[in-house]
Parts: structure tokens; sequence; C-alpha cells
């Protein structure tokens, strides 16, 4: 095949046969989007070269080359499948090897050890549910609550005295991103530890100190499923086109496809379903979220002392319900303890009664390189900021947060 240069009558048509070896080198170098033109090819003979490159480029066998080039999408639904499991500690180790997790299982194939890890992180947060419920007594309870069979839900987890407990109440909310109820960080838990990562010290920490616990689940906002397939109808026979106008649409429309399709192979070389999500009733974001539960849960129990845990997006979802509930929080909440707060009284446009409020029971222990509990300057009129620690934010804050609480309730 050929091609001919429009513009040069008579120029000799240029196949892929004819083409130098220093100018199709430098092509498979720089590859076709940071192509120079080879000094040895006129204008006339790099274009034609390039409509050569890409007609051939569009004969390669994709679904080959990418079975080549990346293993399929296919990963254990189980630790044990992964080979991994929770040792005494809570820290992550291959059964085998005794080693920590390994993100660059396979080297090069960035996108696959990506899938990888995110296949086993909806495992452990499955584990993590398995751990609330067995280890921690906490129920799962189905929200919204009067949902009917067929919509979308979503749960939080409560301890049995939550609604009863006529002293003190904790409720804990963690931040944005993959995070689910009982976690505080999905990376810590598998690079670290179960006690780095997970709200779990927490809980076993409050329940020893006798509070009932409510335990939130901002994410958990839609449910996905399976996009169904539109089927275009083709143009009907009855079309006021003539024929060859009609034929030549539909060759334009095949030839776009396939350029599309040709693109998606390299784009997404493994295609995988296409999903929609379908919101859950009152519980479409965090905010929504933390809301619905204040209404139909918090709001109706019985403590006469309710303490927050929130951490990063969590802060900010509290403050947005204290705008929202603000008698109402204010009557029921005696303290409130956040951890790297993403919340911003201005952007939330927070009243000033609601910023004198924090001032007086909010604490956000931030990271920090100063001293534990070091006063840490800030430029919101909220709440005191306090070094957490690099480390400690997440290591160890338990023990302060609830110190903080502690102190908190025994002083009101």
């Amino acid at each position: 095949m050929g091609f001919h240069h429009v513009g040069q009558p008579g120029h000799k048509l240029l196949s892929s046969s004819d083409l130098p070896a220093s100018g199709l080198q430098s092509a498979e170098i720089t590859g076709a989007s940071h192509c120079a033109q080879p000094e040895c090819l006129s204008p006339s003979l790099y274009f034609q070269f390039i409509c050569v490159f890409t007609d051939l480029l569009s004969r390669i066998d994709l679904d080959e080359l990418m079975k080549k080039d990346e293993p399929p999408l296919d990963f254990p639904d189980t630790l044990e499948g992964f080979e991994y499991a929770f040792n005494e500690k809570g820290q992550l180790r291959h059964i085998k090897t005794g080693e920590p997790f390994v993100f660059n299982y396979r080297e090069d194939l960035h996108r696959w050890n990506q899938k990888r890890y995110e296949a086993l992180g909806e495992i452990i947060t499955k584990y993590v549910y398995e751990l609330l419920e067995k280890d921690c007594n906490l129920k799962k309870i189905s929200i919204p609550v009067d949902a009917t069979e067929s919509e979308p839900k979503s749960f939080i987890y409560m301890s049995e005295d939550a609604l009863t407990n006529p002293q003190k109440l904790m409720v804990l909310i963690h931040g944005s991103g993959v995070v689910r109820a009982g976690q505080w960080a999905r990376r810590l838990i598998i690079n670290e530890d179960l006690d780095s990562g997970t709200q779990i010290p927490f809980i076993k920490r409050a329940v020893d100190e006798g509070y009932g616990v409510i335990v939130l689940n901002p994410n958990e906002n839609y449910i996905e499923v399976e996009k169904p397939k539109i089927h275009v109808q083709s143009s009907s026979d009855s079309s006021d086109e003539p024929a060859e106008k009609r034929e030549r649409k539909d060759k334009v429309s095949k030839e776009t496809k396939k350029r599309r399709d040709f693109y998606e192979k390299y784009r997404n070389p493994q295609r995988e379903k296409e999903m929609m999500q379908l919101y859950i009733r009152e519980n479409g974001s965090p905010e929504e979220h933390a809301i619905y539960v204040w209404d139909h849960f918090i709001a109706q129990s019985a403590a006469e002392n309710v303490f927050f845990v929130a951490h990063s997006y969590g802060g900010l979802a509290f403050v947005e319900l204290m705008i929202q509930r603000e008698a109402d929080v204010k009557n029921k909440v005696t303290a409130v303890a956040l951890t790297d707060s993403v919340h911003n009284v201005w952007h939330q446009e927070a009243g000033k009664t609601i910023r004198e409020w924090m001032r007086e029971n909010c604490c956000n222990w931030v990271s920090s390189s100063e001293p534990l509990d070091t006063s840490v300057e800030s430029m919101l009129p909220d709440c005191p900021r306090v070094s957490a620690v690099l480390r400690y934010i997440y290591m160890e804050r338990h023990n302060e947060v609830v110190r903080y609480l502690v102190l908190y309730m025994e002083s009101s």
C-alpha cells in the first residue's frame, strides 16, 4: 500500500519498505507523539512516513500486546488468597516469608500494582468490619432506617448501650477517601499495623471508660451497578437521504468507532465494566451522613454528654453539622477532639457563636515537629491547635485524645 502526497502530482508513492532505517529508528525511540522530523526526510516524505507509521500501528493486535504487558486484573478475594495475614501484633505479613506488604509486586506495571493494592484494601475493609463486630461487640445498623428492600443502603456501627447509656456517648468520624467505618488510614493498616490505622484502640478504650459508642461511615455514599448498554439504532431505510450519502455516513461512523476503540485499548488495555453510581438517600455526602446520623441516632440518645472524635474531613463534617444543628449540638455535645481537621470556619461560614463555642469545647491535634501538646499557631479563630508530633498523630494519639475527653468529663 502507499500514500500519494497531496499537491505534488506524480510524486512517488511511499510504502513502509521505502522508509530509511534512521527515520524508523527515530520513530521507535521517540514515539509518534514526540517524533521529530528526521533530517533525511523532506516534509512531504515525512508526512507520508507518519501516515504509514499510523497505519502500521493500527494493524497491531492490541489484545495480544496488552496481555504481554499487563497480567489480568483478577485478584484474590481473601487475605489467604493474597498469602497475607495479620500477626499477633496486628501487622500485615506474608504468610510464607514474614515480609511486609510489597506494592511493586511486578516491576514497571504501576497500574496493575495499584489495582492489586485496591483489591487488598477492599478485603481489609471487610476484615475491619469483622473486628468491629467480633472484637469490639458493635452492632451493624442499616441506614436509612426506613429504607425499602430495593433502595441503596449504608450502615453505621453502635455499641449495645449507644442509645441508652445515660452518661456519655463517643462518636467517631473518619476522613475522606477509601477508608470506611472503623478505619483512620488504609495505608497505615497495610504498612504499619491495625492499632495505627483503625479506630479500634479508641473504641476499646472508650468502652473501658464507660462510653457508649457510635462509629460513622461517611464515605459510604452510593452503591455501584453496571451501566446499562445503550444500543444505537441504525438510520432507517425510509430516510430522505440518498442511499449513497447514507452509506458514506455509515462508513465514516464505523471508522470513527474503530479509531475510538483503538484509542481506548491503549488508554485502558483491560477495559473494565462501566459502572454508574446510585446515591444513598439522605447520605449522599459525608456532611449529609453526619446530619442524618445526628437526627436519627445521636439526638435520640439518652447520654447527657456526647463526645466527638473526628479526623481530617470528619472535622469539616462536624462543623457543617454544627452549622445546621447549632442549638441541638451545643445542648448535647460536651467536647470535640479533632485530629488534623481540614475544617475552615470562614469557607464554611460558621457564625461567631459557633466559633466561640469551638474555642471553648474543641481541640485540634495536628501533625507538627513540636513536642506533644505544644500549642501550634493557627490563622483561624476557632479551636486551639496542639502538636500531635509527626508520628504521634496516628500511632499514639488515642491515649491523648481519650485523656482529653476524660478530663473534660470530670470537669463538666
